[in-house]
């Protein structure tokens, strides 16, 4: 009986990081990238009770006893799965159609990956660049900064679905300026290591980052201006969940609650 209490304690705390992990999602509903979560379980050890030979008469049993001592968390995993496309009056809004990630140089110089194309250009020495939110540099197909003259104007400023910067010729026609916006794939995108601002780390469970500008055995993706990829949070699928998750809270608790009846009712049997 002792061993159900911590059995379903761990499926308390369990559930909690669950509800947690919910929590998050439901948060983060309208943030702009953002890729929903989901907590996965897996079961702690077996203790063996009886072996599949121990019998009273000494016969092989084809099955054995094995009780489970409880469950933990084996992963927050985030689902990579294409979000609303959302349309945006800035003309420094992208939203990537496809798998891959846009490039932005941190703080500390190391790169970091990103669904979140909420982009603006910034004063910058002899001009300007094209940063996130927070001032942190994009970066192009060659893994360098974007950053343009002073003879360009910001508003001016198109991209192709490629990728490709745009800006009007003196006959105000549409011609590429030679400068690529980064887009960057995984094979196993679920292993990214989460940072802040949506932002992703690349890690040896993700693999090494592979540039679509480079690389001709990937599928492409597109990038279109004028839009940012919404959140891919499902409200009604995340209250369910929620739901589910509170009601195997609820049987744990009241595994626990029978159990200390039992424990009473063993204690009083001296009386």
């Amino acid at each position: 009986m002792v061993r159900s209490l911590w059995t379903a304690a761990t499926g308390m705390i369990s559930q909690q990081t669950n509800v947690d992990t919910i929590a998050n999602n439901l948060a983060n509903v309208n943030t702009t990238g953002y890729k929903a979560e989901v907590a996965e379980f897996k079961s702690l050890l077996y203790q063996e009770i009886q072996t599949k030979t121990t019998t009273a008469n000494g016969e092989n049993k084809p099955v054995g006893a094995q009780v489970g001592l409880g469950v933990r968390n084996s992963a927050i995993t985030s689902i990579f799965k294409q979000g609303s496309m959302l349309e945006s009056s800035s003309t420094t809004a992208f939203a990537i159609s496809g798998d891959g990630f846009f490039a932005v140089r941190g703080e500390d110089g190391e790169t970091y990956y990103t669904r979140n194309g909420n982009f603006n250009f910034t004063t910058a020495q002899n001009g300007m660049m094209l940063a996130n939110s927070d001032g942190l540099p994009v970066l192009d197909s060659k893994g360098k900064p974007i950053t343009l003259g002073k003879n360009y104007v910001a508003s001016k400023i198109g991209v192709n679905k490629e990728g490709e910067l745009t800006y009007p010729d003196e006959d105000n026609n549409v011609q590429p300026i030679g400068i690529k916006i980064g887009v960057y794939q995984f094979t196993n995108p679920s292993g990214l290591e989460k940072v802040e601002s949506t932002m992703y780390q690349e890690s040896a469970a993700s693999g090494a980052a592979i540039n679509e500008d480079a690389n001709n055995n990937v599928k492409k993706s597109e990038i279109v201006q004028g839009y940012l990829e919404g959140s891919s949070v499902q409200v009604a699928d995340e209250m369910v969940n929620l739901i589910v998750a509170q009601r195997a809270y609820e049987m744990n608790s009241k595994a626990i609650t029978t159990t200390d009846e039992m424990l009473q009712q063993a204690n009083q049997l001296k009386r």
